[in-house]
This record gives C-alpha cells, structure tokens and sequence, in this order.
C-alpha cells in the first residue's frame, strides 16, 4: 500500500508513468469514452479547510471513474469534536477505499496515513501540496515539453506550494527561483536541504523572474494567516506578476497560478487573462492528474 503524501514519495520514473497515464485519462474523457475501474469503490475526502478545485476535482474524478466521492468536513465528524486522528483514521479506511484530506499541519495527515488501512492522498497541507504540482507540471510538459533543465520563478510568499515545487526541482532536475520580501524566505525542512542546488533566494522579483521558463505565484494571505492580511499586503505590495515582470522571462515564457487568484495584488489581470496564462489549463489538469495518482495507488501499473 502507498500514500501520497509529499511530492517526493513518487519517483521521476513513477511520475513519467503517471503522465503517461494522465495523457491517455484525458484523451478518453475529452473522447467521450467510459472508462470506470472504481466501479463500487469510494473515495472518502476530509476537508478541514475548504476548497473550490481540490473537492470538484476529485469528486468529479472519482465518478468518471464509475466511483462515489463522500465529502466530510471536519464539523461533520468526531475530528470536530476532538476523537484522535488514528481512530477516525482506523474507522473511515475499513469503510472506503482511498482517502484524500485536506488539512494543517502535515503531520496530521502522516498520523492519518500511519493508521489507515487504505491508501492516503494529501489535497493540501500547510507545509505541502503536491497534486497542485504535479498537475503544474504536465500542463508545462502538455504546452512547452519536458521540464528539465528549465526554471520556474516564484513571486510571492514561500508557502506549502512554493515548497513543493521545490521539491519537485529535485525530482525533476529544473531551477526553482524564490523572490519574496524580508522575513518570508524559505525554510529548507528535513532533507530538503539537499534540493539546495535547485533553488535560489531572491529580494528583487525582476531577477528572479529573468530568462524563467515559467512565472508563478499564489496569494499572499494563504489560510490560517487572515490576521495577518493587513500586514502582508504592505510587505507583498511590490511582489505582484505584472507585464514588467513577465518581460524579463523568456519570450516564450508562461505563467501560472494555483488559484484562487486576488487580480490586482499578486497578479495583475493582463498577465493571468492575457496570452501567456495556463491558469485554466492549469486546473483543469487538476481532475486528470489526480485521476491517475488513484488509479495507481489502488491499481498499480495498468499495462496496455
């Protein structure tokens, strides 16, 4: 049994596989064909922060999969009411077929997984969200080929997503660029340190983003930080992806967000409705790339 996680628990040959897989996942739907393994299977999905893309996504995946999706906040279990995390784990995993939560911290969803008896998939944590990567990344490969050797320049907080990609410029062999003001610089945890030579610290968000393959950001208040909007608007003023930010990319250079998106404050609206934005693409691949991370985790490899 395998858990989703963090973006490093699949390999590069695991993720050319799942690409591989995602490829034909769309073609077939795009297709109209039926295609439904989980046909009786569930998927349950714990969201103790909300979301748009992460539960449509998943629970429209699931059931073009032929499957069901049971959505839970956390109000509407014991979560809520304070039952530890290895007993609702022990309980819902003998009850459904494969999990994704949504939560804090991310050792919340390691105690999950530790106690589940089916596999786990992270939909967000504060420290982490590798789907929102992965699917990144095949969009870039769907639009522009491979990744590697290319850099991404990020221009914003150095939030769970930014860490993801920068576990990602590991795997993948890319350049990761950070500009953020003062006081929001990435903290390398565990063996992330060793990802060093794939990432670069910036203050100045016109260098990072020079000769970028692709420019990205995220919003500067992410949840669990609503108290410090005020304060993080001021410190984020001159971190916004604008038109002179995207000149100084390349030509052919794209730009991307994980949504949602606050127009005006981390991006303006020329650059992610202009021609150069894959924001739609972007989530859209969401569904498709997260259809095959199920499909492995309770298939394995499907050999055509």
């Amino acid at each position: 049994m395998r858990h989703y996680l963090k973006f490093t628990d699949f390999t590069r040959e695991e993720y050319d596989y799942l690409f591989e897989r995602t490829v034909k996942l769309k073609a077939l739907h795009k297709a109209g064909e039926l295609y439904q393994p989980f046909r009786g299977r569930v998927l349950g999905m714990i969201f103790e922060k909300s979301s748009t893309r992460t539960r449509v996504s998943f629970e429209a995946g699931m059931a073009q999969f032929g499957g069901h999706a049971m959505f839970m906040q956390s109000k509407d279990t014991q979560l809520g009411r304070g039952e530890p995390i290895e007993d609702v784990a022990q309980v819902i995993s003998r009850m459904v077929d494969i999990v994704m939560v949504r939560t804090y911290e991310q050792t919340i969803i390691e105690r999950f997984a530790e106690n589940s008896k089916v596999p786990v998939i992270n939909g967000l944590t504060n420290e982490y969200h590798p789907c929102q990567i992965m699917a990144d990344i095949f969009t870039y490969i769907e639009h522009r080929g491979p990744i590697t050797g290319k850099t991404v320049a990020w221009i914003g907080d150095s939030n769970n997503v930014s860490r993801t990609w920068l576990q990602a410029a590991r795997i993948f062999d890319f350049k990761l660029n950070l500009a953020c003001p003062r006081g929001y610089e990435m903290t390398l945890l565990g063996d992330e340190a060793y990802g060093a030579d794939h990432f670069e610290q910036f203050y100045d968000p016109y260098q990072a983003a020079r000769n970028a393959d692709i420019v990205t950001t995220d919003v500067s208040v992410s949840m669990g930080y609503e108290r410090e909007t005020l304060q993080r608007k001021k410190d984020f003023i001159n971190y916004r992806v604008n038109e002179k930010v995207m000149l100084q990319a390349k030509a052919d250079a794209v730009f991307m967000h994980c949504l949602p998106a606050h127009r005006g404050e981390e991006v303006d609206p020329e650059v992610i409705d202009g021609p150069q934005s894959l924001v739609w693409d972007e989530a859209e691949n969401r569904m498709h790339t997260q259809k095959a991370v199920m499909e492995y985790l309770l298939l394995g490899k499907i050999e055509d």
